[in-house]
């Protein structure tokens, strides 16, 4: 028997996924040597950790610790906040 109800199970796993694939990125240009420019790597490190705080927030849910959804300021990490 799951510990949370669907919407914050499905919640967690999407935020998981989509920090997951920032920090893969990440480790690309890192770790792995991709060419990346300046204002890119900015944008990149910008939306690794919005994924995170995300991914933060669900667990937090997940676990009982916080009784509502991330607000829509964490909630797209892809999404540019300048625009």
């Amino acid at each position: 028997m799951p510990f949370a109800d669907d919407e914050t199970i499905a919640a967690y796993r999407e935020a998981w996924d989509a920090w997951q694939k920032q920090l893969q990125h990440l480790h690309r240009v890192f770790l792995e040597g991709e060419p990346i420019r300046p204002d890119q790597l900015k944008g990149l490190l910008g939306r690794e950790a919005r994924a995170k705080e995300r991914w933060e927030a669900a667990r937090r849910r997940l676990l009982g610790l916080e009784p509502e959804l991330p607000g829509p300021g964490i909630s797209d990490p892809d999404r540019n906040p300048f625009r």
